[in-house]
């Protein structure tokens, strides 16, 4: 988070407000598109299970729609020949907006599916008081880069490594010790979590291509939509739910999704490298 808002200068906002389509469309997507696909996978796919284990893993659920965008969608949107000054600004300022938007569509979409005689509440004012701490290292960062350009490009780059290698630390860790969880986990459960970005990446993409977008913005556009930030979905349940005895549940979704979204998006990153390709041949052909 720290590296995220060290990345940022006056003149990415300046770039990004002079176009702000992409900007608009992106924000239109991540707090649109993407809690309500996760609305959509909890009632129609999670829901064909027990309710005392759909419940819990249902908020998981949501809340991984609903969080901002992951700061590891820098490193592939990089790698993909996307617009990457548009994505650093995307993903700051769906974090920025994430302090409001989070739990308004956790609270609008949760309303549906859980009734006030359900056991497991999600503790809206909990998630706000989590999320508010966890922006203030994006201002810190922000105020860095704002008196020493230099620190900030090095803690940039530090930060979107860190998250990358946190998520693969958490496939190395994670995984062998919870191995049969995993293997005990209904199939569904993998559908909602790998669904999760691999539809939200191509419905954001498709969006951006038909409203006639550069290619590369709908790349970047399309890869910030899906790649949500798991950390910081996975931290707001372990300080929020801490207490709870469901907690194990509630993390699963946002654990199989850091997993998973790391291999969508990479396949997605080298499938957008040869459309950047086919793009760039076709160029000499039209001359």
């Amino acid at each position: 988070m720290f590296g995220l808002g060290a990345g940022l200068t006056p003149r990415d906002f300046k770039l990004a407000l002079r176009r702000p389509y992409g900007l608009i469309i992106g924000l239109v997507t991540q707090f649109g598109i993407m809690p309500l696909l996760s609305y959509i996978l909890v009632i129609t796919v999670l829901f064909q299970l027990p309710r005392e284990y759909a419940v819990p893993v249902a908020i998981g659920a949501l809340l991984m729609g609903c969080v901002p965008a992951g700061t590891t969608s820098n490193i592939f949107t990089y790698f993909s020949k996307g617009n990457l000054a548009l994505s650093v600004i995307m993903t700051t300022n769906s974090t920025l907006w994430a302090l409001v938007l989070t739990p308004l569509m956790l609270a609008l979409y949760g309303s549906f599916i859980f009734t006030e005689s359900a056991d497991l509440q999600i503790p809206i004012t909990n998630i706000v008081v989590t999320l508010a701490t966890l922006l203030i290292p994006v201002v810190a960062g922000m105020l860095v880069r704002r008196f020493s350009a230099n620190i900030g490009a090095v803690l940039e780059l530090l930060g979107g490594f860190f998250g990358l290698f946190f998520i693969v630390f958490l496939m190395a860790t994670w995984v062998p010790r919870n191995w049969s969880l995993l293997t005990a986990t209904p199939w569904q459960t993998y559908v909602v979590a790998i669904g999760l970005g691999l539809f939200g990446i191509a419905i954001a993409y498709g969006l951006a291509r038909a409203i006639r977008l550069h290619p590369s913005n709908a790349r970047t556009i399309g890869l910030e939509t899906g790649i949500q930030n798991g950390p910081l979905a996975i931290a707001i349940v372990l300080l929020t739910f801490a207490n709870s005895p469901d907690i194990g549940l509630i993390l699963i979704v946002p654990a199989l999704y850091s997993l998973f979204i790391v291999i969508v998006s990479t396949f997605v990153t080298l499938w957008f490298r040869r459309a950047n390709l086919a793009e760039e041949q076709k160029i000499p052909n039209l001359l």
